[in-house]
């Protein structure tokens, strides 16, 4: 029996889900190609995080973890090919919980919210309009006549699996490709069955500012929140590894200078102990006793 479904990853604390803005590319089309492979499920709305992703969807429960975990087989051959990293998705478990709207008429609608929010509450932009890589500003969107994009069709072969990083042709030739290199969502995410969910912008604003994530921000408080992007962290690390000990990388450091290289992430960045560890490709035990002692 097809329902609504919220369906997470969890929250890498060794590693990165997308190293660069390049990944996240590769993974907005790993989406695309699962949403043309499975139309049968629905999909409403979703964000890609660095360390985790979240979908709503309206599937069978086995269709919509089978969905997200498609996604996962696929973009972990593309972190083999490209960074060398085995098995790090394989330990990622996804939960998929129903969304109760047969009791609670107001839970997709906070669903969805919640899901669009996690940028926001990740201080990563000021609303999720400003975030690209999701569903962040599909919605009640005043569109142009001609969205910005060109059909995947007008592509060669060649063009076509290199950009997906996989030949598949069963993505229709009508679905966009931005000068981002990626397939638009507009092109599979059901944006006229959202609308139609919330009515209005206005209750989608509310349903935003109402979220659980937008909550949480003054409940936590600012000062332990990051303030960067892991992504900027990452890119930074080598040149702060070499520059501060001369090596290359953070696996080559001793303990006593990874102990200072969390301190240094901590003044430089802002970052707490879960993004350190993220970047660093630590146990979050393990950067908790390095700054610990630090």
């Amino acid at each position: 029996m097809r329902k609504y479904y919220l369906v997470t990853t969890e929250h890498l604390e060794e590693g990165l889900w997308f190293r660069e803005e390049g990944d996240f590319a590769v993974g907005m089309n790993h989406v695309a190609i699962q949403a043309a492979l499975c139309p049968e499920v629905i999909v409403l709305a979703f964000i890609l995080m660095s360390n985790h992703v979240h979908f709503v969807v309206y599937a069978t429960k086995r269709e919509a973890r089978e969905f997200v975990e498609a996604i996962k087989c696929r973009y972990s051959q593309y972190l083999f090919r490209k960074y060398g990293i085995r098995e790090l998705l394989r330990r990622n478990s996804v939960d998929v919980s129903e969304i109760k709207a047969h009791v609670d008429e107001e839970a997709v609608e906070r669903a969805i919210a919640y899901v669009q929010m996690n940028c926001v509450e990740a201080r990563i932009c000021a609303h999720p309009s400003q975030y690209p890589w999701g569903t962040g500003n599909l919605f009640f969107n005043v569109r142009p006549a001609s969205l910005p994009g060109k059909p995947i069709g007008s592509l060669s072969r060649r063009a076509r699996t290199r950009l997906l990083h996989s030949f598949c042709d069963v993505i229709p030739d009508n679905w966009l490709v931005c000068d981002a290199g990626y397939i638009l969502p507009e092109s599979y995410v059901k944006v006229d069955l959202v609308e139609r969910i919330f009515r209005t912008p206005g209750r989608l604003n509310y349903y935003l500012n109402t979220s659980s994530k937008a909550r949480k921000r003054p409940e936590t408080g600012e000062e332990h929140l990051p303030a960067f992007k892991d992504q900027t962290i990452l890119q930074a690390l080598p040149d702060l590894c070499r520059s501060l000990f001369s090596k290359g990388s953070f696996e080559e450091l001793t303990e006593s200078e990874q102990r200072e290289m969390l301190r240094q992430l901590r003044f430089r960045f802002s970052a707490n102990v879960n993004q350190a560890a993220r970047v660093c490709g630590l146990s979050y035990a393990d950067a908790a006793r390095l700054l610990d002692s630090a």
